[in-house]
């Protein structure tokens, strides 16, 4: 990596890597510099009606909190809510790493582990559709 960038991955209850971007409520930013370890900076705490999810299916969305950071990190997420956030200049990659830490660090060193598919039925279950 050759610039600053702030990285945020998601995080599920029990600390380890959330497997679905859309439905992470809480988010890890690191801080991270060319030739330094990465610093965890801050955290993004979401709800149920601001969690990516519900937010890229607006048909209008406004900007969203995590378009503060270049990398956004998860389980698996969908092609909307990658398309959305990319609008904005925020990259969402896919991860099977469930270490928050050596997620951030692999994603430096171009070693990040590729993802899951996205699951349509996690989003859809409540009855939710996609906007279109």
């Amino acid at each position: 990596m050759d610039e600053r960038k702030l990285i945020a991955v998601a995080v599920r209850e029990d600390g380890t890597v959330s497997p679905h971007a859309g439905r992470a409520l809480l988010w890890a930013v690191y801080d991270v510099w060319p030739g330094q370890p990465p610093v965890q900076a801050y955290a993004i705490q979401l709800n149920e009606q601001t969690c990516l999810h519900v937010w890229h299916t607006r048909a209008y969305p406004e900007r969203h909190p995590l378009h503060a950071v270049d990398v956004a990190i998860a389980g698996s997420g969908g092609e909307g809510v990658q398309r959305r956030l990319a609008e904005r200049q925020t990259l969402l990659l896919t991860t099977a790493e469930q270490d928050v830490d050596k997620a951030v660090v692999d994603y430096c060193a171009g070693t990040l582990a590729a993802g899951l598919p996205h699951d349509e039925r996690e989003c859809l279950g409540d009855g939710h559709a996609h906007a279109h």
